[in-house]
């Protein structure tokens, strides 16, 4: 009886491993990569990013040729980017990168995620870190990309990204003069005079700069910094502000803004309210 018993332990295996072989090379009808796709595409112009996703990643696998393979990584990259799932595209768009460095999309995977980067910017008084990759990003698809179309809307987010610096270093500033901690405040505010003196922080930089001077009894850098503004900006607020802290008597005189001027400002006002 146990020698009967052993024999079916032995075997058990063997007949087991028999019947998974039989499973596992039972053939299969092979996909078509085009019917994937074409359902991939479906689900996009539907705005189903999710599912698009998952068929232009089958897609993808199951597509011989080098081109139609690039593409539906492309179109994966976007589905993700298009449900707000960065961290996945980010990854997708890298290794497509890695993968087809010569395919006709790649100059759109490098935009793509320059664009991830700077969607990702919220407050800078948070978080510096996404700001900071954004901006690498940006200045590295301007460099070797300047003179596609792609790169007229990549300098603009440069230059709001310059923005959101200086009033990173301007909240900082204003932060140290609110505890009267004055050298490190006017560290701040040199660092936009000299780094970011093209954003519209730079004016109100400069006031700042104779503001604390002429508090610290040093006149003579506050005339400095107030002759710099002047002549600059000498129909600013912040140059009348300015020379009315060295002239008492100076009297303001209210400047009329234009509707086109304030609509023109719109997009700047958002970044500085996020200072005040």
């Amino acid at each position: 009886m146990c020698h009967r018993l052993f024999l079916i332990i032995i075997l058990f295996p063997f007949f087991s491993f028999c019947s998974k072989k039989d499973v596992l090379y039972q053939p299969s009808d092979k996909v078509d990569p085009y019917v994937i796709y074409k359902e991939g595409l479906e689900a996009f112009e539907n705005n189903d990013f999710f599912y698009a996703e998952k068929k232009f990643s089958e897609a993808e696998i199951n597509f011989e040729k080098p081109e139609l393979a690039a593409k539906s990584a492309i179109m994966s990259s976007f589905s993700l980017y298009g449900i707000n799932f960065y961290k996945e595209a980010e990854k997708n768009l890298q290794r497509f990168i890695e993968i087809y460095p010569a395919d006709e999309n790649i100059i759109y995977a490098h935009y793509l995620l320059a664009i991830i980067y700077f969607e990702q910017i919220s407050d800078e008084r948070k978080d510096l870190e996404p700001l900071l990759k954004a901006e690498e990003k940006i200045n590295e698809f301007l460099k070797l990309y300047p003179d596609t179309d792609y790169a007229v809307d990549l300098k603009f987010k440069s230059d709001l990204i310059q923005n959101q610096l200086a009033a990173k270093e301007l909240f900082v500033a204003k932060y140290y003069i609110s505890v009267k901690k004055w050298v490190p405040a006017i560290n701040r505010l040199k660092n936009i005079v000299n780094n970011y003196d093209s954003t519209i922080f730079i004016e109100e930089a400069l006031h700042r700069l104779v503001e604390i001077h002429y508090h610290l009894g040093l006149e003579a850098e506050a005339k400095k910094y107030t002759k710099i503004l002047g002549y600059n900006f000498n129909s600013s607020e912040w140059f009348e502000q300015s020379y009315k802290i060295l002239n008492k008597n100076y009297v303001f005189k209210k400047k009329e803004v234009s509707k086109k001027e304030k609509k023109d400002n719109g997009i700047i006002n958002k970044i500085i309210k996020m200072i005040k």
